[in-house]
């Protein structure tokens, strides 16, 4: 066995995807005055918007563009009451932080004992890191508009969605790249 194999303080491929996620989120929302102006706001959803692997590329720093190269950058805007359905990812790994305005984040988990569920406030330059399979809802509570980015690794390939029924966690149905967005 290698001394890797051993030491209980290797990261896990998830663990690390998720934290290069963050990084990436943090540099991204730092640097948003250089793209905040490919955001728009829609009445009817929420607008988002692939942001192309050069443009990201070329608003953070060269240190990450190793990171850059296997995730993909979403740019979300929201309008008050706009939101998801609770939702994962599915085998994606990410983070996202909030560029303008805020957000509320409801996450919930199913264990032994049934759901939890926790909701928190997230203002301007909060990230929210995750793993796999992470469930949550994230909507705009508030008055005025929100921007976020997001960043998945590797990119979304598909997500599920979601309900809470009495003490379990329910799938809905699944949505696909390429087909649902």
């Amino acid at each position: 066995m290698t001394s890797a194999l051993l030491s209980p303080s290797t990261p896990s491929d998830a663990t690390t995807r998720r934290t290069g996620a963050a990084g990436l989120a943090a540099a991204l929302s730092a640097a948003a005055p250089r793209w905040l102006d490919l955001v728009e706001y829609r009445h009817a959803s929420r607008w988002t918007h692939l942001l192309a692997p050069e443009h990201a590329a070329a608003v953070v720093d060269p240190d990450l563009h190793a990171d850059l190269a296997g995730a993909q950058v979403w740019l979300l805007s929201w309008l008050p009451d706009q939101g998801t359905p609770l939702h994962d990812h599915g085998t994606s790994a990410g983070a996202f932080s909030v560029v303008r305005g805020a957000l509320t984040e409801q996450v919930v988990a199913a264990g032994r004992s049934g759901v939890s569920e926790v909701t928190a406030e997230l203002t301007v330059g909060r990230v929210r890191h995750f793993g796999p399979y992470y469930v949550h809802q994230v909507t705009n509570t508030q008055a005025e508009p929100a921007v976020s980015v997001h960043v998945y690794t590797p990119g979304l390939s598909w997500m599920n969605t979601y309900r809470v029924d009495g003490t379990a966690l329910v799938r809905t149905g699944t949505e696909r790249a390429g087909v649902d967005w």
